[in-house]
């Protein structure tokens, strides 16, 4: 079958990207969907900075490639061997496809999913096959997923049912900024009632950590960003205190703020200077969590001592130690109950052939979740 897909071809080009044009709109073809396999119309799909970090080179991948990971949309075919899902079913496509028999799956963490890591570095399926065609040469799979298109061929492994109820809109976010912001906060860092957090970049994913800091209990709740009309949203969402990271004395106003320094830090601006950051205002026997990911060659310097002087703890958090299966849902229902306000989060709604401009207001930070209709 066709189906129009946003394309990038090479990555770095200059921006304006609504003048680079480095995704182009073409129509390809896709082959019906292997073993294990279904293939989804897509409904809706956000436009996150981890799909920004391949346009600008950050995070170098296969080409050409369909971008976008984060997306919900609607079963139209069942590749064989597919027995729990059926035509019409609702589904949110998640980023790391989960074998279920690597060691990582077998111990609960299918975020480290090993053969999900490796077809994701090689731009394919699960299956190691592409099912993506221009002028009958391949085209890569980001992260197994390619949701910037009409429809996607993706392995049953990627993909979570849903309630039908549940806009596809508002879906498409639990794919990528729910369960790896709220993620981070609830599996990762384990928060509990009464401490204190703050927050270190406020796109999406680090809204949604604010918002579960605020679900967990959190008594003070520091949100960080460069942008005041993010640090307007974020306080209007509960954050209890906005300071603005370009500020000298940012660390210095968090600690007096604290008493020291929070109990936990989250950073998720894709920054080394923002770690650097957030591990500054973490108090002696914080914890410091990262859900970003700054480019590949970016390192951060870490006094030793602390570590230890301070009982200090530093960790990495991908997809939010999420087990889809198990934490979509959950987080489904919070927000139905009114207590994760997900829906806070959309910016706009733009469509396929708008795409460009859209990473250019994603990549000046004056938006925080726009959702592409195709």
């Amino acid at each position: 079958m066709k189906t129009r897909a946003a394309v990038i071809t090479d990555m770095e080009k200059p921006r304006p990207y609504a003048t680079s044009r480095p995704m182009v709109i073409e129509e390809l073809d896709l082959d019906p969907p292997g073993e294990g396999e279904i293939l989804v119309k897509i409904r809706a799909a956000g436009l996150c900075h981890s799909d920004l970090s391949t346009i600008n080179g950050d995070r170098p991948r296969q080409m050409p490639m369909v971008l976008g990971h984060e997306a919900a949309g609607e079963v139209m075919e069942l590749g064989a061997g597919v027995k729990d899902l059926k035509v019409g079913d609702h589904v949110i496509l998640v980023f790391v496809p989960s074998c279920g028999h690597c060691m990582p799956c077998m111990e609960g963490r299918p975020a480290l999913c090993e053969p999900g890591f490796k077809s994701n570095g090689a731009g394919t399926l699960l299956s190691g096959d592409t099912r993506l065609k221009r002028n009958g040469k391949p085209v890569y799979h980001h992260v197994g997923v390619s949701a910037f298109a009409e429809y996607a061929v993706i392995s049953r492994q990627s993909a979570v049912k849903i309630d039908r109820t549940l806009a596809f809109e508002e879906a498409a976010l639990f794919g990528c900024a729910v369960i790896t912001g709220a993620g981070a906060v609830i599996n990762t860092a384990k928060v509990q009632p009464g401490t204190t957090a703050a927050i270190v970049g406020l796109g999406g994913v680090g809204l949604m950590s604010m918002l579960a800091a605020k679900l967990s209990g959190c008594r003070q709740i520091v949100a960080i960003d460069m942008l005041d009309d993010k640090l307007k949203l974020a306080k209007q969402l509960g954050a209890t205190h906005t300071v603005n990271a370009s500020d000298p004395k940012c660390v210095e106003q968090v600690k007096d703020l604290t008493q020291g320094g929070v109990d936990f830090a989250f950073e998720m601006a894709s920054s080394v200077k923002a770690l650097e950051l957030a591990y500054k205002i973490t108090r002696r026997g914080g914890t410091t969590v990262t859900g970003s990911l700054p480019h590949p060659s970016h390192t951060m310097a870490l006094p030793a001592t602390n570590l230890v002087a301070e009982e200090r703890t530093v960790k990495g958090s991908y997809v939010g130690s999420c087990i889809p299966n198990r934490d979509i849902p959950r987080f489904i229902a919070l927000y139905q109950r009114g207590l994760l306000p997900v829906d806070r989060l959309m910016s706009e709604r733009i469509r396929l052939d708008e795409i460009n401009q859209g990473f250019d207001k994603l990549a000046d930070g004056g938006t925080v979740r726009q959702i592409l209709l195709p």
